[in-house]
């Protein structure tokens, strides 16, 4: 029986549906999954983190290397750090032009993830005691203990917006789970990493850097990381069922 990965209703033989595949292989196989076509829906919301077109618009910084190691900003200012990491220059024009749904914007990003808020609207993200909400895309079969030690740049999630969001959003529609975290650190970002080069510094790869790594001087951050523990599952039907 084909379960659709929205609405968790059966899709019959004769409902229009689409079928979606893991970006992940699991067992050699590539997992299919199903939406009804009246589940998904074309953005309507657009999340507290994306960026939007006139946020585009900021000149990039030339990038030096320091004196004491690493790399820093011509005309570095205290806002370009964040406990000592440097940060991606971003503006807040947040409602200004077009929404850019793949870009996501450094520094409500950051604030997301420090504060605990609510990717998609911004506001504080669902608490009881057994933890902080988050919807994850549905990876289960990466290993045994998933999602605990996970490592993840999405903020967390309120209970109004888990809807939206499986509705909204494609990555999604190939299953996701509601999870409260009982216990979460901030330890790296994701950002461009550099290296020492013959007329400056030298942009190699784009990584993931945790902050106790020599690397982290030499990174440009764009996402803040958390890591995800004491993990337990919670029903997507719960928190539909549940009151406001």
């Amino acid at each position: 029986m084909k379960l659709c990965t929205i609405c968790d209703e059966p899709i019959r033989p004769d409902e229009p549906h689409k079928r979606h595949t893991s970006s992940k292989p699991s067992g050699g196989m590539l997992p299919t999954f199903f939406t009804h076509d009246r589940c998904r829906q074309r953005p309507t919301t657009v999340p507290f983190i994306a960026t939007w077109s006139a946020e585009n618009t900021l000149a990039p910084p030339t990038i030096v290397s320091r004196l004491a190691g690493g790399i820093g900003y011509v005309g570095e200012v205290p806002d370009d750090r964040d406990r000592g990491v440097l940060w991606r220059r971003s503006i807040d024009l947040r409602g200004r032009g077009r929404p850019l749904y793949g870009d996501v914007h450094p520094g409500r990003q950051r604030l997301a993830m420090r504060h605990e808020l609510c990717q998609v609207c911004g506001e504080p993200a669902n608490f009881d005691p057994r933890g902080t909400l988050w919807l994850l895309e549905d990876r289960r079969t990466d290993y045994p203990a998933w999602p605990n030690d996970l490592m993840t740049t999405h903020p967390p999630i309120c209970r109004p917006c888990v809807r939206i969001a499986r509705a909204q959003c494609p990555h999604l529609w190939a299953g996701a789970v509601a999870v409260l975290v009982g216990r979460s650190e901030v330890c790296g970002v994701v950002g461009q990493q550099y290296a020492v080069g013959p007329f400056g510094p030298r942009h190699v790869r784009d990584d993931t850097v945790l902050f106790e790594e020599p690397a982290i001087d030499w990174t440009i951050a764009s996402q803040l990381i958390r890591a995800l523990y004491d993990c337990t599952f919670v029903s997507l039907a719960e928190l539909a069922a549940a009151r406001p």
